[in-house]
């Protein structure tokens, strides 16, 4: 789960790290009382998107201008004039894809002097079961791009869980970006905060980019990028409280509704399947062929006749989805399951596309003659090689069926 910069800071603060004034903003009728409440000269006004990159995004609509997603002001009137030319306009940037977020929030912060530019993050590093941080003097920058052509640029080290956040690790971070005497202190300071916060709040990622060292010697987070673990939001209801809809994909938030792991794709080809394991392998597999998967889709290894349905529904209801292939193998979860669950939601939802079905495991043979007997018009495969040709060349024979005018086959 992602949430807003705003929201991040204010963890942030909570946790004593340095973060500047700010609010946000919900209408731009807001934008000059808050920058009223700021110290000033100097505001910005930042767009609230679940997407980096904003600074160098882009408006689709021209009335927005061609700057980007991060504007400075110098008066309050600058402050208004940006926010009417954002809100509720929408920001492409090299996260978003190109159909871009719409702009619901805004942030209007106090500026700061800054003399430096420097990346810090937080992260899980699974190799060692620890939390790792991630610092380089390459602030500002995408940390992909600088690993990819500095890469000597970047220092990272891990906190024994056992021990904590030593005075070392502050040591270690200073060094890493040229810090000393009391900016070394101020950067230990910095990182006790932010492990106490990612471990307490069960965070799965937080991205400092830029942390800056202001002329006047203060270390502050500039921007704040946060996630959280989904496994582990039912402790904090706190944080679910801060979750924004508008960012999500409606399909994904219906998933959510009933335990589906789902994640929306840019392919053809919705897939249905159950272990997160077989589904990587079964868009692999898909991708080998020519075709695109549509979705991540694992309905779990005890799924019920209903979440199969729900699942079900949930691809269909995707316009880009021009075919279906469901890939079980059952072993808690059980082939008739599964079969009746489609059934079930095809007589609800309809089926336009053509659908490939492979089951094995448990209670097969129940699940490929309720199939078979189901009226049902679905192409069998045998196992996923089989499977994966079949669907890709029914939707090839079907698009191109289209595109002749002859209608869907």
């Amino acid at each position: 789960m992602n949430i807003h910069e705003y929201q991040a800071k204010t963890i942030l603060r909570e946790f004593g790290a340095p973060v500047s004034r700010g609010a946000p903003v919900l209408t731009p009728g807001e934008a000059e009382a808050a920058a009223r409440a700021l110290p000033g000269p100097v505001y910005v006004v930042k767009a609230q998107i679940h997407a980096g990159g904003r600074g160098k995004g882009h408006f689709i609509e021209p009335e927005a201008g061609e700057k980007g997603g991060v504007r400075i002001a110098r008066s309050f009137q600058e402050v208004v004039e940006a926010a009417q030319a954002m809100f509720e306009h929408t920001l492409v940037t090299a996260q978003t894809g190109p159909h871009g977020r719409k702009v619901r929030r805004l942030y209007i912060e106090d500026g700061c002097d800054i003399a430096k530019e420097f990346y810090l993050s937080l992260l899980v590093d699974r190799s060692t079961s620890r939390i790792a941080f991630v610092v380089s003097t390459e602030g500002g920058m995408d940390i992909e791009e600088v690993a990819q052509h500095t890469p000597d640029k970047i220092v990272t080290f891990s906190i024994d869980p056992a021990t904590g956040i030593e005075p070392f690790h502050g040591r270690t971070a200073a060094v890493a970006l040229g810090l000393e005497g009391d900016q070394a202190k101020q950067m230990h300071q910095l990182v006790t905060s932010l492990y106490n916060a990612f471990v307490a709040k069960d965070m799965a990622m937080l991205e400092v980019n830029p942390l800056v060292l202001t002329r006047d010697g203060r270390l502050l987070c500039l921007d704040a990028k946060v996630s959280f673990d989904p496994n582990a939001l039912f402790k904090h209801p706190d944080v679910v409280a801060l979750r924004d809809e508008n960012e999500e994909d409606p399909k994904e938030i219906e998933a959510s509704k009933y335990d589906l792991a789902y994640i929306a794709l840019d392919g053809e080809i919705g897939c249905m399947v159950n272990g997160a394991g077989l589904a990587m392998a079964t868009m692999d597999i898909i991708k080998l062929y020519g075709g695109s998967p549509a979705n991540f889709l694992d309905v779990g290894g005890g799924a019920s006749k209903e979440k199969v349905t729900h699942a079900f529904k949930i691809i269909t209801a995707d316009p880009q989805v021009k075919g279906i292939l469901v890939n079980i193998f059952g072993g808690i979860m059980k082939c008739d399951v599964i079969a009746e669950g489609i059934i079930a939601a095809v007589k609800e939802v309809g089926l336009e596309v053509p659908l490939v079905v492979r089951l094995e495991g448990t209670n097969v043979e129940i699940g490929k003659k309720i199939l078979s007997t189901s009226g049902l018009d679905l192409i069998p495969a045998d196992d996923l090689d089989d499977a994966a040709q079949k669907i890709v060349a029914a939707v090839a024979k079907r698009t191109a069926a289209l595109a002749q005018g002859k209608g869907a086959v």
